[in-house]
């Protein structure tokens, strides 16, 4: 094999398959078509469990360095701001981070230095042109800027690149769905005025949805729009001057400067499979949909994350290729529901007509504020969002229940500075958790099967958060919970493994956990 791991696509979906690989010891070659990175902002939302991930290979503290929070969402009805709710402790007792973004362009740069610290670099101007399968790899035909073919040879190919996906294509995968009759347009603009003091602003006027986000820098914002009259028949020659007039007269935007300006259309579409044999599609090659809510590019970075500890498991001789059978299952599943809740809420917020408008200019600003003060309100909205709520509680991976956690579900984060039970987390492998009383025959079975064990103190955020006092949890290496059970019993254990074949590993840290 020239490579374990073909990668095609250099988007943040890619680069986090390659840098998860890398970091776990496995070769990849991460090719992409394009001559340069993207330039552009593009995705800007970066979700508390994307940032909860990303310390595994210690990338949480530079996205917050260079990033910016969101501290409150402003709320617009006839060119006046009606209401104003904090988001700055949001998600306070359910996770470290809240609402916050990260131009991809300046994030993609960032993933890009980190894989090159491992020795990794995208290879561009490199175009797949197709690819064969048999029981051993993959045969890919990879043709450069010159026009010149070469071979490349890989046990498995991932297919992250984008909505026009030619891994997708050439694989013959159907992509159901359909499409938003509205244009959106995106700009990236240097301007002033209310909305530019970095909130999230939101015009409910008009069923064409209008959002101002900050960006990194003072006075430069994300005009997120949509356009459905009779210029939406003409969406490839709009220009910003066409559809500014919505900004700057609803929310007071003062632009001086347009850096870039594009539209397009929205689809909303699922691929029927994300595994092709010994192919598999992530991101945007597997699944779009609305904006609304910034999902997408976090979806792709989870469908890296979840695909990744499964390829080294096969490929290191830990587990039967039957493995990466839930990639396919688990994160098939996620998407479907992500589309069909986006497509749900950009619809209701763009519906035209009286009722919808009343909803939308009355109604909203009136109760968005008293929803948010609603404990259980602001906790299911931001679990949902952030992606905090995502679980495969039904994935063959799943078992067992002790207290309110199932096997499937994403482990609590407990706010005790003392012991922060994420920092283990930091290492790529399997593990147990004990949250009470280590027993011993536990501790021995963890220490003979080289499986690392942590065991905190019993308080009372524990049960708060679902938690079963002295319950033993075991952990997948992409950090959710794979077997919960009330009674530390090693046998059960055993039984997890050898049902599925899989040999647990110790694992490396993504950093150093001294």
């Amino acid at each position: 094999m020239d490579t374990q791991v073909l990668i095609v696509g250099a988007g943040p979906t890619g680069l986090v398959l390659a840098l998860w690989l890398t970091a776990q010891g496995i070769r990849v070659r991460i090719i992409d078509r394009a001559a340069a990175p993207g330039s552009t902002s593009r995705a800007l939302a970066v979700q508390a469990r994307t940032l909860e991930l990303y310390r595994q290979l210690d990338l949480t503290a530079e996205v917050l360095r260079k990033g910016h929070a969101v501290a409150a969402i402003n709320l617009w009805v006839q060119g006046r701001r009606r209401t104003r709710v904090s988001l700055a402790r949001i998600g306070a007792d359910l996770t470290a981070y809240g609402p916050f973004v990260y131009p991809q362009d300046e994030h993609e740069q960032l993933l890009t230095e980190h894989l090159a610290a491992r020795g990794i670099r995208v290879q561009r101007n490199l175009e797949l042109l197709r690819y064969t399968q048999c029981a051993a790899g993959v045969s890919a035909v990879l043709r450069g800027p010159d026009g010149a073919e070469e071979h490349c040879a890989a046990a498995y190919l991932a297919g992250c690149d984008g909505a026009r996906s030619a891994v997708r294509q050439i694989s013959g995968a159907d992509f159901p769905g359909g499409t938003y009759k509205q244009v959106f347009y995106v700009a990236d603009v240097q301007a002033a005025g209310p909305a530019l003091d970095g909130e999230l602003h939101v015009d409910l006027d008009e069923a064409d949805f209008l959002a101002v986000f900050p960006l990194t820098n003072s006075g430069r914002a994300r005009l997120i729009g949509t356009v459905r009259d009779e210029r939406a028949a003409h969406a490839e020659s709009l220009k910003f001057e066409d559809v500014s007039a919505h900004a700057i007269e609803h929310m007071k935007v003062q632009v001086q400067r347009v850096n870039w300006f594009s539209t397009y259309r929205v689809h909303h579409r699922v691929t029927d499979r994300f595994r092709h044999g010994r192919v598999f599609l992530l991101g945007d090659a597997a699944h779009i949909h609305s904006p609304a809510g910034g999902q997408g590019m976090n979806t792709g970075i989870g469908d890296a994350i979840n695909l990744a500890w499964k390829l080294k498991a096969v490929l290191a001789g830990e587990a039967p290729d039957a493995l990466l059978d839930s990639y396919d299952s688990e994160r098939r599943a996620f998407a479907r529901k992500l589309v069909a809740s986006t497509d749900r809420g950009f619809t209701l917020a763009t519906a035209p007509g009286s009722t919808a408008r009343f909803i939308r200019t009355r109604l909203l600003p009136l109760v968005a504020r008293p929803l948010f003060k609603v404990r259980a309100t602001r906790r299911f909205m931001f679990r949902a969002v952030s992606q905090l709520s995502l679980h495969y509680r039904h994935s063959a991976l799943s078992q067992g229940r002790a207290g309110t956690l199932c096997g499937g579900d994403r482990l609590p984060w407990i706010a005790d500075p003392a012991a922060d039970n994420y920092r283990s987390l930091e290492r790529i492998a399997w593990q147990v958790h004990v949250y009470g009383t280590l027993q011993a025959p536990l501790g021995a079975w963890c220490e003979r099967h080289g499986l690392a064990l942590h065991a905190y103190p019993w308080n009372a955020g524990h049960a708060a958060a679902g938690l079963r006092r002295d319950a033993l949890y075991l952990l997948r290496p992409d950090t959710y919970v794979a077997l919960a059970s009330e009674h530390q019993d090693p046998q059960q254990l055993e039984g997890y493994f050898a049902a599925r074949g899989i040999t647990p590993w110790q694992g490396t840290p993504g950093r150093s956990l001294a």
